[in-house]
């Protein structure tokens, strides 16, 4: 058994912290840099509905403040404590997306009843729990791999259970939120070693829900059919494409400058949100957006670096929660850009540690805490290891 296995968790505290450099790097170009761009997205739309141009900007600040001391407490919680946590974290997931639906309690935006009010903010429910969700089944992985890897039972228990909650995120509704949970599971089940024909079975029956959903909802409906030709109806069902394509378009290689954007001025709508992509496309061009682009590719490179090591280490739970955090957070940006793009249709998803979104922010910081924890306990527990095997070679 390993040292961390064994280690009391009052003695893991006072290890010393093997932090992971490039990761924190990463992710602190991308927070502070999406802090530059926020301010300049918002700053219209923050002066118009709260007299103040920095009003969404200071609320980013202070959710990232709340992130960071989240993460920073996460970096001091064993991995094994979370593993045991599982089954506590799905009830703790399914509480959440039920508690949001019940009147009176769940907080309504755009016709989505997505929220719920803890203290000053607005928590959106599906950010928590779709990390709840993937703790459970890292843990699931490691305790029924046999069960996944040989039998469609295997397969089949911890997908009953996404089934449902994505059930109760299409309630709220939360369509973009649903899709990411379903493959992010799909991507682990995957790398867990579950049977491809498991997944054809489970692939067909998804698409032709899909299919069901998108026929019998009349907006998503209209969501689709805006997206294959927004020029089609550009003031109503194409209009927010089209003004995101213009502002992508504006940018052209090195954009028109900081603070410069003509389409924050309330042309494109949700622009410190959903298209702050396009605002910052338009603003730094095809050069910027292409660094922007990398950075998020690098931030990927290094978590599923840390899940391999976690991997070679025998550190399952480890490993699959590395894998869930990074397809997460690597799917959520793809889906984003390629939203503001014209390359899917729209679904509401922020771009992680840029777009303005208080829960998103958060989460995704203690997303980075765990994979900072992995990172520590995969460098402590190797150091006895290598001494060992030092004495056996002498």
């Amino acid at each position: 058994m390993s040292s961390s296995m064994i280690m009391p968790f009052p003695a893991r505290l006072k290890t010393e912290l093997k932090l992971d450099p490039v990761l924190l790097a990463i992710t602190g170009a991308l927070l502070f840099g999406g802090f530059v761009i926020l301010a300049s997205a918002s700053i219209s739309i923050s002066d118009n509905a709260a007299g103040n141009p920095f009003f969404y900007i200071q609320r980013q600040l202070l959710a990232a403040a709340i992130g960071g001391v989240a993460g920073a407490i996460c970096l001091f919680i064993p991995m094994q404590v979370w593993q045991s946590l599982g089954p506590l974290l799905l009830l703790t997931g399914l509480a959440l997306l039920t508690v949001v639906l019940v009147p009176g309690i769940g907080y309504e935006v755009n016709g989505s009843t997505r929220w719920v009010r803890v203290g000053f903010m607005n928590l959106q429910v599906s950010e928590p729990a779709r990390l709840c969700f993937l703790m459970y089944l890292a843990g699931y992985l490691v305790r029924r791999n046999k069960a996944v890897r040989e039998e469609f039972v295997g397969f089949l228990r911890p997908m009953l259970v996404l089934t449902l909650a994505c059930i109760l995120l299409l309630k709220e509704p939360d369509f973009g939120a649903a899709v990411v949970l379903l493959a992010t599971a799909l991507t682990m089940l995957f790398v867990a070693g579950a049977r491809i024909r498991d997944f054809v079975v489970f692939f067909t029956a998804a698409v032709l829900a899909v299919l069901a959903l998108t026929i019998t909802a009349p907006y998503r409906m209209k969501r689709l059919t805006g997206f294959l030709d927004p020029w089609a109806d550009p003031y109503d069902s194409g209009f927010q494409l089209t003004q995101s394509l213009i502002a992508i378009g504006r940018g052209e290689w090195f954009g028109v400058g900081l603070g410069e954007s003509v389409q924050k001025l309330f042309y494109l709508p949700e622009a410190h949100t959903d298209f702050v992509f396009a605002v910052f496309a338009e603003e730094f061009g095809l050069l910027g957006s292409l660094v922007l682009i990398g950075l998020f590719l690098a931030l990927l490179w290094r978590i599923f670096r840390i899940a391999l090591r976690a991997h070679d280490a025998e550190r399952l739970f480890e490993a699959y929660i590395a894998i869930g955090l990074g397809t997460w957070l690597g799917l959520q940006a793809f889906i984003n850009v390629g939203v503001n793009m014209g390359m899917l249709p729209t679904k509401g998803l922020t771009l992680p540690l840029v777009s303005y979104g208080r829960s998103s922010l958060i989460i995704t910081m203690i997303c980075i805490g765990l994979l900072l924890r992995v990172h520590h306990e995969l460098v402590v527990d190797a150091k006895p290891v290598n001494r060992k095997r030092g004495r056996r070679k002498s």
